[in-house]
């Protein structure tokens, strides 16, 4: 342990570690408690506040952090994507994230097929830049979207595909390294060191004094590294074997950190097959999936991979998603010349093993839809049907591929000693599994019951001369009990080669050599241990706010920032500015860390919270997009609320909180609205007006109309012929006012009812004024919100009794219709939930005989985010399609969710937002495109932004109906 974790004396230390490090380093330096908070987490079951986090700007910038480190007698920890299982990227030292900055491909030899890379590259990064060259990088583990190079040569990372082409270790060709103390080399096959100058004397012991470490303990070493796919735990000693070519690159590869820092890397590519196919066997449990997986291995697969109909069935990406009879899949992957023979191989392999059914899929779209259920295992599977917790830690033992199934039933037989429940899946072609246990990780009782699970697990695995780890590495997790699987000679000589690389123990100490306790600095340890209720029922988790922000495993998937990435909307900010704590992960450590208390230590007063709660959207892509269904929006809404109860809060909050409010007035008083307007478009008055209220000065203020939709309505319609209209015949739907259609856009509203008047539906209105709420729940103003909820409720009440249909036109508060206002009230709100359809969804369900007019054009734009993460787009997709508008809309944000690009200070990343991927959609579409937004955030932005003027669904739909009676009273009560 470092002196830097000891005593009144810490703080000196770091203050003088910053001090030279911010003096020599170019890159970011941080030692706040923010910057602690965010990297004392990766995604296991440990938890270690490091004294502080640099982002090198580039290698030399990591040599001179190293060297400052060395000088000082600090620790480093190296962390790449942060998605360590094991425990290995969170540790005592100063955090080295190589993710920020190295993230260079240098080079791509096509004729060598390698590819140089800097540590921080991204997997997916480096398979793009290979793809147009017929290349790939073979080794794809799930996190394959956020991963770096770098973290894959520490852990040896394998993935799905490692069946045909290997771990990482067999896909390295070289390695440029540093040592601690500041020794660099390129090493490689052979006795080739290649030392940087100054580092001769340096190079020639470390390969000297390795060639002795093997030379010396031949037979032991022989011995003691039985063959087998998946074996990663431990030190590479075998490849400095005469007969392995004394490969120092390859025999650093797994070492997680533990021995010297990656500069750059050499890895080799492999030819990607031009097709590929997917055979998906069904079987009747995971036991027979794997007595099945051997046989097919003769039949060069590129995967055999498994998966449990009850994980499937737990996975939000498995809605839609067509997969054969069977209580468990073994997903099979053949690659051919062509289409037809990438079928064929894989119907051969279907007829090898007889599954109860299959499915052979040729489709790259179902393919990649099948895959995604697969990948988001890790985190699907830490939550059980039940709604308990389940947890890493033993979450990918191997064993010899013939003998899984055996291992399987006596798995299950242990679980059932220890009460555990799991989902196993995970790389049965290789006898790899990956399962989450519900140990109690909160309890004195479970955490040693953990601890006594741990140690007969590790001999049942070695017992069938298995590895601890087959995929993930050993951290903290398992490398106490490395002696049970290589006995202690082979331990010691662990300690000897860490001793060569890393003579004074710098390098992430308490892994692998001299390992903390496999139940020791669990990152529950400080965590409330009784319910802390809130304002939100969080129904999933008990009405606990702890349990709601354990849900967040750290797996990652929020940090997706590739051209491919199926994040779908989440995480906007992550994506505009590339910093953890504008990452859904990041924020939920920071509030986890709240909960804790000894480096976040203001509870919900903690400015390090807000200021990373500040760029979060609300957009709710993280509810949807999320593996395990973290719901940012919601806390951060929870958060404002006790960070400002009982004081004044910024003057943003009540402009934007109170637009219900301050809107009813403008379109209410005569001539209010038309002075306001006049404000908007003059830019001093604009500027100043927005100022006054605390909102960015910069953004153009949206017009109000002169008659909001209700009050038009209401003169259209009225109070007597509104009487009886709840015992009035045929379909009637309520459609619901919202306030920005309402008192913005009141035409889209006059063009949903003629639409859905022309499908035979009869249309009601609230006969009082309503709100969801959602600008007050959006800036944390819980207690107005509950109040407007409440009093909406009451006026729907005799609509929800009658089974009457709500129907929704503005995304964002259609879907805190059927979600916040239910998790806010509780029990009052129960029946809304079901009432409240989406203006499509309402013509599918209610009209289905119904055909929209024929419109044949493409379109483009903008699918709002809440629409994507609560609400769901199949019925808009439909009825686009029966309309004959093709093409697909932008996914991801607009930048301008709820209140966020009107906050001060967001302007510029609402921007960068936009023009990740709803911009270059406008732009590349055809100039006879329609362009659609539903959302009134989303239309806001496109509209500063191009010289397009995008429309609602409805306003395409009913200008394009026949034109029908007398429209004059309409046209009068329009803006």
């Amino acid at each position: 342990m470092s002196e830097l974790d000891h005593g009144a004396e810490s703080a000196r230390l770091r203050d003088v570690l910053a001090r030279e490090l911010r003096s020599r380093v170019r890159g970011g330096v941080r030692f706040d408690a923010q910057a602690r908070a965010l990297h004392s987490m990766d995604a296991s079951n440990h938890r270690h506040v490091p004294p502080g986090v640099v982002t090198p700007a580039d290698t030399e910038d990591l040599v001179a952090a190293v060297a400052v480190c060395h000088e000082r007698g600090a620790p480093v920890t190296l962390r790449g994507g942060g998605t360590s299982i094991a425990g290995q990227a969170t540790g005592t030292g100063v955090v080295l994230d190589t993710s920020r900055h190295l993230t260079a491909i240098e080079s791509l030899d096509v004729d060598a097929r390698i590819a140089v890379v800097q540590p921080g590259v991204v997997l997916d990064d480096l398979r793009a830049a290979a793809a147009p060259l017929g290349l790939t990088f073979g080794p794809d583990p799930s996190t394959h979207s956020r991963c770096t190079l770098g973290g894959m040569i520490g852990n040896d990372a394998c993935g799905a595909h490692s069946v045909a082409w290997g771990r990482t270790s067999a896909n390295v060709a070289w390695l440029d390294v540093l040592t601690p103390d500041g020794v660099r080399m390129r090493v490689g096959p052979g006795d080739a060191v290649l030392p940087e100058p100054g580092s001769e004397v340096g190079a020639e012991r470390i390969r000297a004094d390795l060639h002795a470490l093997a030379d010396d303990h031949l037979a032991l070493i022989r011995r003691g590294f039985a063959p087998l796919p998946r074996r990663v735990s431990g030190y590479a000693l075998d490849r400095l074997l005469p007969e392995n070519g004394r490969d120092l690159a390859r025999s650093l590869v797994g070492s997680e950190g533990t021995c010297a820092v990656v500069l750059r890397a050499g890895v080799r590519l492999v030819e990607a097959p031009r097709f590929r196919a997917l055979a998906v066997l069904g079987f009747a449990d995971d036991i027979a999936a794997a007595e099945a997986a051997p046989a097919l291995l003769p039949y060069g697969p590129l995967t055999v991979e498994s998966l449990s109909a009850a994980l499937a069935g737990l996975a939000r990406s498995s809605r839609g998603v067509r997969l054969p009879d069977g209580g468990a899949w073994l997903f099979v992957e053949t690659g051919g010349a062509t289409a037809d023979e990438a079928v064929e191989r894989a119907r051969t392999v279907a007829a090898e093993v007889a599954p109860q059914a299959f499915r052979v899929v040729s489709d790259p779209a179902e393919q990649r839809a099948l895959w995604r259920i697969r990948e988001e295992a890790s985190g699907t599977a830490t939550r059980m049907a039940d709604g308990s917790e389940a947890w890493p830690g033993w979450e990918d033992t191997a064993v010899p591929p013939e003998r899984l199934a055996e291992y399987l039933r006596e798995l299950q037989a242990l679980m059932g000693q220890f009460g555990l429940r799991g989902l196993p899946y995970g790389h049965f072609g290789e006898g790899c599994v990956h399962i989450r246990f519900d140990f109690d990780l909160l309890g004195t009782e479970g955490i040693a019951a953990y601890r006594s699970f741990a140690i007969e697990l590790a001999d049942l695995v070695t017992g069938f001369g298995g590895s601890l780890s087959g995929e993930h590495g050993d951290g903290q997790a398992r490398a106490e009990l490395l002696p049970r699987m290589y006995g202690p000679e082979l331990v010691d000589l662990f300690g000897r080669f860490k001793a060569v690389w890393d003579p004074h123990g710098r390098m992430n100490p308490g892994m692998l050599v001299r390992p903390r306790p496999l139940d020791g600095d669990l990152r529950f340890t400080g965590m409330p241990r009784q319910p802390v209720p809130v304002a939100f029922g969080y129904p999933h988790d008990h009405g606990d706010f702890a349990a709601a922000v354990r849900r967040c495993v750290g797996v990652g998937k929020c940090r997706e920032t590739t051209a491919n990435s199926s994040a779908g909307v989440m995480c906007p900010s992550f994506r505009a500015t590339g910093e953890e704590k504008d990452s859904t992960r990041g924020r939920a450590r920071l509030l986890h860390e709240m909960l804790i208390g000894d480096v976040v230590r203001d509870g919900w007063r903690s400015e390090e919270v807000r200021d990373a709660l500040d760029l979060c959207l609300s957009c709710k892509g993280c509810r949807s997009d999320c593996p395990v269904g973290v719901d940012m929006a919601t806390y951060k809404a929870e958060f404002l609320h006790h960070h400002y109860e009982g004081r004044v809060r910024p003057r943003a909050h009540y402009a934007l909180g109170g637009l219900p409010w301050w809107s009813a007035v403008a379109t209410s008083v005569p001539g209010l609205a038309a002075l306001a307007n006049a404000v908007g478009s003059r830019q001093t008055l604009k500027r100043a007006a927005l100022r006054f209220a605390g909102l960015q000065p910069e953004r153009p203020l949206p017009e109000f109309a002169a008659t909001s939709f209700t009050r038009a309505w209401r003169a259209r319609r009225p109070a007597e012929d509104r009487r009886d209209e709840l015992a009035a015949g045929g379909t009637r739907v309520v459609l619901w006012p919202d306030t920005f259609t309402n008192r913005f856009a009141p035409q889209i509203a006059w063009s949903a009812v003629r639409v859905l008047e022309s499908a035979g539906l009869t249309v009601l209105v609230p006969p009082k004024s309503v709100c969801c709420g959602l600008t007050w729940v959006s800036t944390g103003q819980l207690d107005v919100a509950r109040g407007v909820m409440r009093r909406t409720l009451a006026t729907l009440r005799p609509a929800l009794d009658a089974g009457l249909p709500v129907v929704g036109l503005e995304p964002s508060c259609t879907a805190a219709l059927r979600t916040d206002v239910p998790e806010l009230l509780g029990a009052e709100a129960t029946a809304l939930p079901g009432a409240v359809k989406t203006f499509a969804q309402a013509l599918e369900e209610l009209a289905p005989n119904w055909s929209p007019p024929r419109i044949d054009r493409p379109v483009t734009g903008q699918l709002h985010c809440h629409q994507h993460a609560v609400l769901g787009d199949g019925p808009d997709r439909r009825l686009r399609d029966l309309a004959g508008l093709t093409g697909a809309l932008a996914d991801g944000c607009c930048g301008l969710a709820g209140n966020f690009g009107y906050e001060p200070g967001h302007d510029a990343v609402a921007t960068r937002i936009a023009e990740e991927r709803l911009l270059p959609a406008l732009h590349a579409a055809p100039p006879d495109a329609v362009p659609l937004a539903d959302g009134f955030s989303c239309r806001t932005q496109i509209a500063r932004h191009t010289a397009l003027r995008p429309r609602h669904l409805a306003e395409v739909l009913a200008q394009a109906l026949p034109a029908a009676g007398d429209r004059a009273t309409e046209n009068r009560t329009q803006r």
